[in-house]
């Protein structure tokens, strides 16, 4: 069976059978005009082409040539398809992402049709018959067939032209046999024949009831004694159901005048016509919307605060600003406030927390994630004239919400992109404005819809990459990630409970200490949040539950202890490093990553050069610079610290262990500094002291950040005193730290030499 790769061009409403052609113009946006380019380019102008397309249930397509392709003023593109034969499709590549979309597909092999000459000439003979007594046929279809002696084509060239409902062209479509082919076509001009007769009758009967003057209402009873001799009242009921809808519908004048001209539009649409369907979803769309549905704030802040507590540990500034937030909003009755957005690494539970806020204040919750969008029209919706238009994100989630003053969180602001196809950063300002946002209008809904009492919030991981006109308008609350402790207190009351009683297990048959849990915090775990620690966890107790059911063992209580960790966790994964040991040229730097603080040494060693200076451990560019700060200070105050100037003519090596990971930021300044004095006078460093600030070309120690999460580190690998900016404060610092560690302050670097010599 020859398999090979064709393009896809999809087709909604419109059936396209073998041997036919058909004339498509493609808009000079749609990604079609790719698909049309990948078919010129390498596969010979031929393309597939599906029509009526249904996920897990399409399996033929129609293998066709691109021919006459033009390229219109306006940019359009009008080709012709020209259809050859079906083929099997085995699969549909790219289907969920922004390509062109591809298939795979296989030749159907035609049977061999015997006495087929035979069942051409009846279907001839039929054909004419039906031809010559139906007057709006055209017997252009007789010359077309005249000559053709092949069943599979002759089928497929007659059927276009005397079928017109949609459904049946898409069995002919599916049936691979000429001869199963032939038999419905014969089926099929009895029974239009038949049906010509009866609307013959049919058009006898109204004349006799109607004169001249009713036309508008001859034309709706023919319509409607037809349906009835048919059988088939579906859309005439549909059209009363959705008229019923529209005046029960809560929503502006201007929607209901929207909704009712639409209707009229479904309502005169033959049922074979490809916009009736188009028609019929728009009017679903805005039946759907909640224009005027609200749900009731639960404006006891207090049980909001407790709420919060229950469902999240600690953060207790995000916490407090957001009750802040709420009371203002309570109390001045204003729209108008700011947009929250929530910064931090992964895990640390920012989306979660917006939850838990929609739930407090008994709001619907929706969200959706810009993450990676790059297309506005995946914002603000496709033009209704595109094939297969649909609403952008923000239409379709308020219809989610089913209110219309939802909490809607946007996730991941700072992962947007923009291209050709637009730049969604630029919509998002107009939907976050609430002088804007009372009048936002989808591309597919076409009518202003107010979204100014939706209460947003934004998520992202780095503030550095949100574009800068959007984090203009946002209320920033940074969210730095959990210490070790807070860890600690959340897997004990929160996350052991919570997994033994998923793996169906008792409290009281675990037994796991603090101590165990800061060993899988430390050496299994590498977070800001608590995802990665909730699995470790829950990788020990699936082993306990598999240990019980395959050896049906019965446990009384089981202790789990770091003796015994690495049976169910394996081997450690993770090692922070550990304080340097006393020695010339090396010092304690200490760094902070997404996952924490760690100890940073720094080593500087020097040899006969020419007094360049070498830089190794995947530094960044602003390292890098501290690097040569930190030299040039040395050399501008060099007799003030004593060191010999000659000293500077050789060449002078820093390096930061662990080079495979890119180390960044101002604040090691300090720390390089000392190291290379350390190395230049033979001073030697305590190796209990650790040490981070910014050092200027006048020595002057400047603020950093990251502080809370590098002491932590430093506490972690027995760091006794920590030398930072006179201007950083320590007061939010967590007890533990503070209790086991001496903080000590200083604004330039001679008083980081005089801490350093006299302790």
């Amino acid at each position: 069976m020859k398999k090979y790769n064709l393009p896809v061009i999809l087709l909604k409403g419109i059936i396209l059978l073998p041997h036919n052609t058909l004339k498509l113009e493609f808009d000079a946006k749609n990604l079609d005009n790719n698909v049309i380019d990948m078919s010129l380019l390498f596969h010979d102008s031929y393309i597939l082409v599906v029509s009526e397309y249904k996920e897990n249930n399409t399996k033929i397509g129609v293998l066709s040539k691109l021919e006459n392709i033009l390229q219109l003023p306006n940019g359009n593109t009008r080709v012709d398809l020209k259809g050859i034969r079906r083929v099997n499709i085995i699969e549909f590549l790219n289907f969920k992402s922004n390509d062109p979309l591809e298939s795979i597909v296989s030749e159907i092999e035609i049977e061999k049709v015997e006495n087929e000459q035979i069942i051409i000439n009846k279907l001839k003979k039929e054909l004419k018959i039906y031809v010559n007594n139906i007057p709006y046929i055209s017997n252009g279809v007789l010359s077309i067939i005249d000559k053709e002696n092949s069943l599979d084509k002759f089928t497929d060239l007659v059927v276009p032209n005397i079928i017109n409902n949609k459904n049946r062209l898409l069995e002919y479509l599916n049936n691979v046999s000429p001869v199963s082919r032939g038999e419905m076509l014969l089926k099929d001009i009895y029974e239009e024949k038949k049906m010509f007769q009866i609307e013959r009758n049919l058009d006898l009967k109204v004349k006799k009831e109607m004169d001249e003057t009713q036309k508008q209402f001859f034309l709706r009873e023919k319509m409607k004694i037809l349906k009835e001799e048919l059988g088939d009242s579906s859309k005439e009921n549909d059209f009363d159901k959705l008229k019923k809808r529209i005046d029960d519908l809560d929503c502006p004048i201007k929607i209901k005048e929207k909704l009712n001209y639409e209707l009229n539009r479904y309502q005169s649409c033959v049922s074979m016509s490809p916009e009736l369907n188009i028609i019929r979803d728009y009017i679903e769309w805005l039946l759907c919307l909640p224009w005027n549905n609200y749900t009731t704030d639960n404006n006891d802040l207090r049980q909001v605060k407790k709420s919060l507590n229950e469902s999240h540990f600690g953060l207790k500034e995000v916490k407090n600003r957001i009750i802040e937030y709420l009371a203002v909003n309570q109390m001045s009755n204003n729209k108008n406030g700011s947009i929250i957005c929530l910064v931090g690494p992964p895990g640390v539970g920012k989306t979660t927390l917006a939850a838990s806020i929609a739930k407090a204040i008994n709001r619907n919750f929706v969200q959706i994630s810009v993450g990676g969008i790059r297309d506005e029209s995946e914002i603000i919706g496709h033009r209704r004239t595109y094939i297969g238009a649909n609403p952008g994100r923000i239409i379709s989630s308020m219809k989610k919400a089913k209110s219309n003053n939802p909490l809607f969180l946007i996730d991941e602001v700072d992962k947007m992109s923009s291209d050709y196809k637009g730049d969604p950063s630029s919509c998002l300002l107009s939907i976050l404005d609430k002088e804007q946002n009372k009048y936002f209008s989808d591309n597919y809904i076409e009518e202003e819809y107010d979204l100014s009492n939706v209460l947003f919030i934004l998520t992202a991981n780095y503030i550095e990459n949100i574009p800068e006109p959007l984090k203009d308008r946002l209320e920033i609350i940074n969210l730095s990630g959990y210490t070790e402790y807070e860890k600690l207190d959340i897997a004990t009351k929160y996350l052991i409970p919570k997994i033994i009683s998923k793996n169906g297990l008792k409290k009281e048959f675990i037994s796991i200490d603090s101590n165990t849990i800061l060993k899988i915090i430390r050496n299994y775990t590498k977070e800001a949040g608590v995802r990665e620690l909730e699995r470790q966890l829950d990788k020990i107790f699936r082993k306990i539950v598999t240990q019980i059911v395959l050896d049906k063992i019965k446990i009384n209580k089981l202790i789990i202890n770091e003796q015994n960790l690495s049976k169910y966790l394996g081997k450690e994964k993770y090692k922070y490093s550990n304080k340097t040991k006393e020695q010339v040229g090396v010092v304690n730097g200490l760094a902070y990553t997404p996952f924490g603080g760690d100890v940073l040494p720094i080593e500087v060693n020097y040899y006969k050069g020419k007094g360049n200076l070498i830089l190794t451990g995947s530094l960044g560019d602003v390292m890098k610079e501290s690097a040569t700060i930190a030299l040039s200070y040395l050399k501008a105050n060099y007799k003030f610290y004593k060191i010999n100037y000659e000293m500077f003519e050789n060449d002078i090596h820093i390096h930061v262990p662990e080079g495979a990971i890119k180390k960044d930021g101002p604040s090691a300044g300090i720390a390089l500094t000392l190291a290379i004095f350390s190395a230049l006078t033979n001073l030697k460093i305590p190796s209990d002291i650790a040490m981070t600030g910014e050092i200027t070309l006048r020595g002057h120690v400047l603020e950093i950040g990251g502080l809370k999460e590098k002491s932590l580190g430093a506490l972690r690998s027995g760091i006794k005193k920590i030398i930072i900016p006179y201007d950083n404060d320590i007061i939010d610092l967590p007890k533990e730290v503070k209790s086991n560690i001496r903080f000590i302050k200083v604004k330039n670097f001679k008083e980081v030499l005089e801490v350093v010599k006299h302790e």
